[in-house]
């Protein structure tokens, strides 16, 4: 019995040993290699309510709660989204549109940019521009026959009478005066369409490549053209005179011998930071208009060719313009914060050359 008893001893105390071995084994490892068990930590409290489950963490130093991949949270992005161009193009009408930084000359938004057709009094930037370079503001101007029968609009010159050139520029710069585009341009050429050519030839200097004139007024004509792109381009190197600006830049003027005339361009009243702008339409060209804004530091320019409803697709684009200025910006400073963090300060960015100063010159080396 002695025999039995301590054979049955020994067979129990094994049985022991191996299911606190099996027992054991789970959390030896787990101490040994820093493995992580879940353990449920869910609770019934008063309110029913339950609690997320938790990690213990069985490292050198005791177990510790860590917080499961489950509660995790991703940090929000500080990324600015812009419209998109496709919701642009669905806001518009314009056949071709085009926004531009008046300081670089990066186009942040375009629509068939290089899409040529008839710009109607948008082109009529080029007669003022030419204008206000080649005559004194005193200077008279007799009008022919020609010019005071031009179709409207008009300001009704009368023909044979002199009128000042400081009246006749602004009346073609505000109030889109045919009659005064045609006085102008035989005063400085001889003709309408000798000075056609004049505005050719200073559209390509200024690097409007795609413009042709044949009219000083911009009403149709077989070959003229021009495009959203040379449009926004002669826009902002006409705005970098200081008289132009000025000029374009009034909502209403009074002329020497009494008429007040009022500037055509809604904007600059209707859109915050309106500088100054041309309109124009044509039955062929439809609504066209070329524009700058500014706000804080950001200047850009607006064109647009083709459209049926000009001011909303003003705004819009205008509003795009300056998002997608704010989004650049932010891009370039955290860029530049990038590079200075990993360079430790020793470099730092250097500013993107403007695309429309034509007249530098690169060093020799």
């Amino acid at each position: 019995m002695s025999k039995m008893k301590t054979k049955y001893y020994f067979f129990r105390m094994l049985i022991i040993s191996l299911l606190a071995a099996l027992l054991a084994f789970p959390a030896g490892l787990c101490f040994a290699k820093g493995w992580s068990a879940p353990l449920d930590t869910c609770h019934k409290h008063s309110s029913g309510k339950k609690q997320k489950k938790n990690t213990v963490s069985i490292v050198s130093g005791g177990p510790c709660l860590v917080q499961s991949k489950s509660t995790k949270r991703r940090p929000k992005s500080s990324r600015i989204v812009s419209s998109s161009a496709f919701t642009i193009n669905k806001k518009i009408s314009s056949r071709s549109a085009i926004v531009m930084d008046a300081h670089t000359g990066r186009v942040l938004y375009s629509q068939a940019p290089d899409r040529p057709a008839q710009p109607a009094s948008t082109i009529k930037i080029l007669t003022g521009l030419i204008s206000i370079r080649a005559l004194r503001d005193q200077e008279k101007v007799k009008v022919s026959k020609k010019a005071a029968g031009m179709p409207r609009s008009k300001i009704y010159l009368k023909q044979g009478k002199s009128y000042v050139v400081d009246d006749l520029i602004n009346a073609v710069l505000l109030s889109s005066a045919n009659d005064a585009s045609v006085a102008l341009a035989e005063k400085i050429a001889g003709s309408e369409k000798a000075f056609a050519k004049i505005m050719t030839y200073k559209a390509k200097e200024l690097g409007a490549n795609s413009t042709i004139c044949k009219t000083a007024s911009g009403l149709t004509s077989r070959g003229q053209q021009s495009t959203v792109r040379d449009l926004a381009v002669i826009f902002c190197k006409a705005m970098k005179d200081e008289e132009f600006a000025r000029r374009i830049g009034k909502t209403k003027v009074r002329t020497r011998y009494g008429k007040l005339l009022r500037n055509h361009n809604k904007a600059m009243w209707r859109i915050k930071g309106a500088e100054g702008g041309k309109t124009g339409y044509t039955r062929a060209a439809r609504q066209t208009y070329v524009g700058q804004f500014s706000r804080g530091e950001d200047a850009i320019v607006v064109a647009i060719m083709g459209s049926e409803t000009m001011w909303d697709d003003i705004h819009h684009l205008v509003k795009h313009g300056f998002a997608r200025e704010q989004q650049i910006r932010l891009a370039s400073l955290a860029s530049v914060s990038s590079g200075s963090n990993s360079n430790h300060g020793r470099f730092s960015s250097s500013s993107q050359p403007s695309v429309l100063d034509s007249t530098k010159k690169k060093a020799k080396l």
